[in-house]
């Protein structure tokens, strides 16, 4: 790496810039054909890379306090918080990420939780004991291991793993404390998840995921590992998607997110003795992103996605009514999670001028605290730009929506340049959450901020989530071009300065825009993007390879397989012409590294530039704070030459 870049800091040490006075480059980080970046460019942006944010990972069994996660090094740990804004006691200190965080019932003083070395994904499980200060793996250290939820009663963990075969997601009981003591319960076929714990603590119900389209619920005996369905499948009835699930509280029937009958996820109980589903929120036309059952069982807080906009509600199970939670700010909602022995469910929210961070909200009381409040690097929040909901007809006449965030006018006149961020997934929805060191990009270079939700996002019913499917897989693209033409018709917007980004799924909409819009856009970033769907799905890891397959199709018949030939970028990249930035997680299971290699390859010979970035402890997106930085640098370093040009990117500077 060093060999290949000396002549480029020659040139700049020609000029009379010395090394001290250059971004310097992560030895984490191999950089090919990414020119040295100057300090005083990116001087602007270091407020920008302090934001923090704060999540709710568990509540404590007795007391009324909580473990989060939060960033205070180079990656978010498990913090624990006594009280409302109370201090936040790092109990984790990892380099990697570390998820989950669950007290132990009955003994709080453990806590598990999962370390993602590298970025790879096959999480490891841990006890922490806190009365020692001890930590202790208790997994095997290479398989993927995920789901970790604790027994009612606190004597048995349970979770998914692979290491059967790496492939089938089996579930598993142990008691941490005691080494040794794993168990197979049950061995899956395919993608099995735990939801809850029956009240007597003697069985687990299971989430069996086959796509996005279609799920099941099964009960598992955790003496015998018999499993029983709770929600059989239907022969020559359309398929149906159940997420989450808990049991009732005298463990007749279970609460699940079910689209049923609907265009929407709604909340529905099921009478395990007769199977029968009722609709409990089946007048709502939005999905309901997540729900939790108090510990009496006589109150469910829920979520509702409207238009993209989180709204919190409660329903009495006694009575089915529903009724308003708090009012929120206009943005996202998550990790809904009752407080024990209460009515009090915490929640993460974030929006345009928040990052995400915890609060709780009594419902009885009808009392709403929060609990965290993460910096955002001294900057004035008030000052972060809310976006607006715009529509336009795509090619069709079908409509798209997007969340657009302009700068302020008084201080960038005339037409702003567009940047135009296109989520993954592809069963994702962009909404209006805080954008980040994004930002940075609106107050300090008054670039406007687009983010789409194409066809095959979710949040809009499930025909339009299945537009995109299949040999339909293009027409999403096309919704690209229809945004195109109405950033066009904008007095305000920039047509010929349009850059194209996105990450995964929405890496390959990046490429497949490039492919097909080259002489409308400017550049795009592509971040652990797919550049053909056969080599993808050939090279991805084999426990997710059948799950890609219902989305994209199966590249093993030939017909599907050449329709997928047909439409990879990377057998397209002659047509990309225009500079383009690439970044990678070298260990990435879900877009191997191959997918960007080959497809940086290939423009290459197009004679346009390309950055390329590969994290080498990296997995499915850069998250180690030295790497992002460094990223960031290079991302808006790439904004400034190519979208904003020459003359406004030195006047920015």
């Amino acid at each position: 790496m060093r060999r290949a870049l000396l002549p480029v800091f020659a040139l700049f040490a020609a000029a009379g810039l010395q090394a001290a006075e250059l971004v310097p480059v992560p030895e984490s980080i191999v950089a090919r054909d990414v020119p040295p970046i100057p300090r005083a460019n990116v001087q602007d942006l270091f407020p920008y890379e302090n934001i923090r944010t704060a999540s709710l990972r568990d509540w404590h069994p007795k007391e009324r306090r909580m473990l989060i996660g939060t960033r205070f090094a180079e990656t978010s740990q498990v913090h624990e918080v006594a009280a409302p804004m109370g201090a936040r006691t790092q109990l984790t200190f990892y380099r990697d990420a570390v998820s989950d965080g669950l007290y132990r019932p009955g003994n709080p003083d453990q806590v598990v939780y999962s370390l993602n070395e590298g970025g790879a994904e096959n999480f490891q499980l841990f006890l922490l004991d806190r009365r020692t200060g001890k930590t202790r793996r208790f997994t095997d250290g290479k398989s993927r291991y995920v789901g970790p939820l604790w027994s009612h009663d606190g004597k048995l963990l349970a979770y998914t793993s692979n290491a059967r075969n790496g492939r089938d997601m089996d579930l598993y009981v142990i008691d941490p404390a005691a080494p040794g003591g794993e168990r197979r319960v049950a061995e899956a076929q395919g993608t099995w998840s735990p939801t809850d714990w029956s009240p007597d603590s003697r069985q687990v119900l299971m989430n069996e995921y086959i796509s996005i389209n279609e799920s099941y619920l099964h009960a598992v005996d955790v003496a015998s590992g018999q499993a029983r369905a709770v929600t059989p499948r239907r022969q020559g009835q359309p398929t149906v998607s159940y997420q989450d699930g808990r049991w009732s509280k005298d463990g007749k029937s279970v609460y699940v997110v079910s689209d049923r009958d609907s265009e929407f996820l709604h909340l529905a109980r099921i009478d395990l003795a007769t199977g029968q589903e009722t609709a409990l929120s089946g007048g709502i036309p939005w999905d309901v992103e997540s729900f939790d059952l108090s510990d009496d069982g006589k109150l469910i807080a829920f979520a509702v996605n409207e238009d993209g906009v989180s709204r919190l509600r409660f329903l009495d199970t006694a009575t089915a009514k529903t009724s308003p939670g708090p009012d929120l700010p206009a943005g996202v909602l998550g990790s809904l999670k009752f407080r024990p022995g209460s009515h009090e469910v915490g929640f993460t929210i974030d929006w345009a001028r928040s990052p995400s961070d915890v609060y709780s909200y009594d419902a009885d009381a009808r009392r709403m605290e929060r609990w965290t409040a993460s910096e955002v690097g001294g900057l004035n929040p008030e000052s972060f730009v809310v976006p607006e909901l715009v529509r336009f007809p795509s090619f069709d006449g079908k409509t798209i929506s997007a969340f657009v965030y302009k700068p302020a006018k008084d201080r960038f006149p005339g037409k702003r340049p567009v940047f135009l961020s296109i989520h993954g997934g592809p069963e994702g929805q962009s909404r209006p959450s805080f954008r980040a060191s994004n930002n940075f990009l609106m107050d300090e270079l008054g670039v406007v901020m687009i983010y789409p939700n194409v066809r095959g996002s979710t949040g809009y019913g499930k025909t339009f989530q299945n537009l995109d499917n299949g040999r339909l897989r293009e027409d999403s693209v096309k919704d690209v071009g229809a945004l195109l033409d109405w950033i066009a018709r904008q007095p305000d917007l920039d047509a010929s300065r349009v850059m194209v980004t996105g990450g995964s799924y929405g890496g390959y909409m990046v490429l497949a825009s490039m492919v097909h819009y080259s002489d409308r856009l400017c550049c795009g970033w592509d971040s652990v993007g797919i550049s053909d769907f056969v080599t993808f799905l050939e090279n991805t890891q084999e426990y997710r390879r059948d799950l890609r397959r219902v989305e994209y199709g199966d590249e093993r018949d030939p017909e599907m397989r050449k329709f997928l030939e047909g439409i990879a970028p990377n057998r397209q990249a002659k047509k990309i012409t225009k500079p383009l930035m690439v970044s990678q997680g070298a260990n990435d299971p879900r877009v191997p590294l191959s997918e960007s290699d080959q497809i940086v390859a290939s423009i290459k010979g197009n004679g346009v530039p390309v950055w390329y970035l590969v994290g080498k402890d990296e997995g499915h997106g850069f998250q180690k704070k030295s790497n992002v930085d460094y990223q960031r640098a290079v991302l808006f370093e790439f904004v400034r030459r190519f979208l904003l040009g020459e003359e406004e990117a030195g006047a920015a500077r």
